[in-house]
């Protein structure tokens, strides 16, 4: 584990809920064959999206992919941070469903 992540609220996962806000760190893939939510690796989860790493562009469409995931808009997720950076953190508001890999990860330590 890193101690370069200062910022890292979710302990040895890669997520943490405060309250009914989901906050997710993310090791971002721009330039990807597809859109895609990965396996989770370390206390990050693998995303890979289509958009070119080009100021910021590859985070907005990951967050544009995500809230349909989650079932929320996408003003309910906001970047923490890592917008210009391939390590992120992102918070959910009240996501009315989850990816099948957040209840994967809750099984097994």
């Amino acid at each position: 584990m890193s101690r370069g992540q200062v910022r890292n609220a979710t302990g040895d996962t890669f997520f943490v809920w405060e309250g009914d806000v989901l906050v997710v760190n993310i090791l971002g893939k721009p330039s990807a064959a597809k859109d895609a939510i990965g396996k989770p690796k370390g206390t990050q989860l693998k995303v890979s999206v289509t958009a070119a790493p080009v100021a910021g562009k590859a985070t907005d469409h990951m967050v544009r992919f995500l809230a349909p995931q989650f079932g929320v808009s996408v003003a309910d997720i906001e970047v923490v941070f890592g917008r210009e950076n391939v390590n992120k953190q992102l918070r959910i508001k009240a996501p009315k469903k989850l990816p099948p890999v957040f209840t994967q990860g809750t099984l097994s330590f």
